[in-house]
């Protein structure tokens, strides 16, 4: 993309081409923080099995969207070279060699730390040979009843090609020798996905799963002679590929897709070690792969199966209980008239969700005096009750429209199915823009008061309707009845459902029209400030900081002096601390018991800060592709004290990942031994960090 560095820089040197991060190293060093974690031995011992999921799970998931697009742009001759100057083979190899290295420090974190720490626990990982025989026997009877049922081996001759082996399907590659004619066939078992990860053998001892299958290979290949066999487990390309100018419905084109989606071309082959060359020369062969995209790990692989042993109830060895405040709104009141009173400022999930944002939905489908419902759903859970209070309130026959992102990646089937429920039941239910995301997390009730006026009654958030993510994930909201923002949600609606031709706001920046823009000359306006001698400072908080023209906004801002201050979670492709380039910048990460998921942008404005919250991050697909919403904070103690929760984070005494100007992080460590202080659990002590009255 075109990088325009804004209008206040027209007589300012040119910035140098190296000053953006390569974005995909810097994913990877995001996960490599959550290796971190993992590798910490001050934290409770079966969380750090979850981040050892954890990391399994997102580099599954990298591998499957950015790595699996950038070798399909190869593939098609639409990769161009990056921000960073690198040429897509560059990235494509770079990426490579970081993924290798930080498998091989997961499976070492498992093999040395993590494993043997829960043994000395009583919790047990065991491979089949150092299982008891008394376990190996009840296994047997497992395997008898529950695992060869469902299994197919497939073998491979010339009567029978080479299976289609699907995307992060676990498998048993097993080499047999017929006894008459000595001759070799390869097969193929699936370690099916509808099993434990890990089978219990006797109370918490745990053994793989193709552990069990691989001892058990002679009842399969009955009469043949099992040679050798390995596990082996294969990515694929996951990510969606939609016309936005073919003619059928969205949904049908979805759906249509997501079938597709099963036979995306591999771009990982995860294979044990101990594999042999003639077996993995076969696999390399047959999957069509060449030796840089071969991942060789010591085994079990799979290891994002380690979630079930995390949710083992141990409760000593996780982190202590949290229940959820119920402060914000009073629970033996109305909830309308609490927001009445004043803005309600929330922060989840030290806020409840339960009693706030979804006891609003859930209060107005059963509230006769309320007349509509409008929300955005992007991610909700399976057995959502915000989407079964939506149902009730249109069969009480309340107007409901809900605009459904199907193209919430992973969870498009999830959304297909919940989209038909809601339209079976009288809802409204739209679909968004073709081109355009629908990201921006909004609900609007529109109430009959007692006192006789029409209320807007509006929720603007950082993160999705979803109760149970809610409980682990970071999120700011806004619960307001400010008829400025009634006007602007009313009308940020209308254009989602009748592709209105609204661009301007009151209190919302809107993206694709304003967004950006509007973030960037308020960047500008901090310099003028600084300029001038009046207070002047920018506060980001972000989940990934992409966009090439807010960098270059922020680094014009440090050339003239202003201190900005970046907490991002994942990506950040800016380069902070360079000398003549960045000199006032700060960034720092900071990862935990909750993802940090919410996102703010402050600004001192001259001495009368103006602080933004929303669902927008600082990349192309938000600021260009998406439809999202930020919402300023107008209640001054309120904004106060979000203020002082992100400098709490940049402050030195705060655990947190600080990043250098030449892409790596290093996590802050106190030079006297002392702790440092954890804001995550600094705040769940606290309860609710910010003053009750405000």
């Amino acid at each position: 993309m075109t990088v325009n560095p804004g209008h206040f820089t027209h007589d300012a040197e040119p910035l140098p081409e190296d000053r953006f991060l390569d974005r995909e190293e810097s994913w990877l060093r995001f996960n490599q923080r959550v290796l971190e974690l993992a590798e910490d031995p001050g934290l409770p011992l079966l969380e750090r099995a979850r981040f050892l999921s954890i990391f399994a799970s997102n580099l599954d998931e990298f591998f499957m969207v950015r790595v699996a697009g950038l070798a399909r742009r190869m593939a098609t001759g639409l990769a161009v070279q990056s921000a960073s100057g690198r040429q897509p083979r560059e990235v494509l190899e770079r990426t490579a060699a970081v993924a290798h290295e930080l498998m091989l420090r997961h499976a070492a974190c498992f093999r040395d730390e993590v494993c043997p720490a829960l043994g000395k626990e009583g919790v047990h990982i065991l491979r089949w040979e150092d299982l008891a025989e008394t376990e190996r026997e009840r296994l047997r009877r497992v395997f008898r009843e529950r695992i060869y049922p469902v299994l197919t081996p497939l073998v491979v001759d010339s009567a029978h090609p080479f299976p289609y082996i699907s995307g992060l399907s676990l498998n048993l590659a097993v080499i047999v020798r017929d006894p008459e004619t000595e001759a070799t066939m390869f097969a193929r078992v699936k370690v099916p996905p509808v099993l434990p990860r890990f089978f219990e053998a006797s109370p918490d001892r745990f053994t793989p799963l193709e552990d069990v299958i691989a001892a058990h290979l002679g009842q399969l290949f009955v009469g043949m002679e099992v040679v050798e066999h390995h596990a082996f487990r294969v990515t694929r390309n996951q990510d969606l590929e939609i016309d936005d100018d073919i003619s059928e419905g969205l949904l049908q084109a979805l759906e249509r897709e997501l079938l597709r989606r099963r036979f995306g071309p591999v771009v990982r082959l995860e294979v044990e070690e101990s594999i042999s060359p003639a077996v993995l020369e076969l696999l390399t062969a047959e999957l069509a792969i060449d030796e840089g995209q071969i991942y060789r790990v010591p085994g079990p692989l799979d290891l994002a199966g380690l979630a079930a042993i995390a949710d083992l109830d141990r409760p000593e060895l996780k982190y202590p209980p949290f229940v959820p405040s119920k402060e914000a709104v009073p629970t033996d009141g109305s909830i309308f008239a609490a927001i009445r009173n004043r803005d309600v400022f929330l922060h989840h999930p030290y806020d409840s969700f339960t009693t706030t944002v979804q006891r609003l939905i859930e209060d107005a489908a059963a509230d006769p005096h309320v007349l509509a419902i409008k929300q955005t759903l992007y991610r909700t859970s399976g057995d959502s009750p915000i989407v079964d209070a939506l149902i009730d309130a249109a069969e009480a026959g309340k107007q409901v429209v809900v605009v459904v992102e199907l193209k919430a990646r992973f969870d498009e089937r999830a959304n297909i199915a919940w989209a038909r429920k809601l339209e079976q039941a009288g809802c409204h239910v739209v679909y968004g823009f073709v081109g355009l995301k629908t990201h921006c997390k909004l609900a609007m009730v529109v109430r009959q008061d007692t006192d006789g006026v029409l209320r807007r009654y509006c929720h603007i958030g950082t993160g999705n309707y979803h109760p149970k993510t809610a409980r682990l994930y970071e999120d700011i909201g806004l619960l307001t009845v400010d008829p400025a923002v009634g006007e602007d949600v009313s009308a940020l609606f209308n254009h989602l459902t009748g592709y209105s031709r609204q661009s301007g706001y009151k209190r919302l920046l809107v993206a694709p029209q304003s967004l950006r823009s509007g973030l960037v000359q308020r960047i500008e306006r901090e310099v003028e400030h600084h300029r001038e001698g009046r207070p002047a400072r920018i506060r980001i908080k972000c989940n990934s900081l992409v966009d090439e023209v807010v960098i270059d906004a922020l680094y014009r801002a440090s050339q003239e002096g202003v201190p900005v201050d970046i907490w991002v979670r994942g990506i950040c492709a800016l380069r902070p601390g360079v000398p003549g380039l960045s000199e006032t910048i700060r960034v720092r990460s900071v990862l935990g018991r909750f993802l940090e998921h919410s996102r703010v942008f402050a600004y001192d404005n001259g001495g009368e800060a103006e602080v933004w919250i929303g669902s927008a991050d600082l990349m192309h697909r938000n600021l260009d592709r998406r439809v999202e919403a930020l919402v300023t904070i107008a209640d001054r103690v309120q904004r106060d004290s979000l203020l002082g929760l992100m400098d709490l984070a940049m402050d030195d005494g705060t655990c947190s990942w600080w990043l250098e100007g030449d892409g790596t992080w290093t996590r802050r460590t106190a030079p006297d031994g002392e702790p440092l202080l954890d804001i995550q659990t600094h705040l769940v002590k606290s309860r609710r960090w910010r003053t009750v009255d405000g």
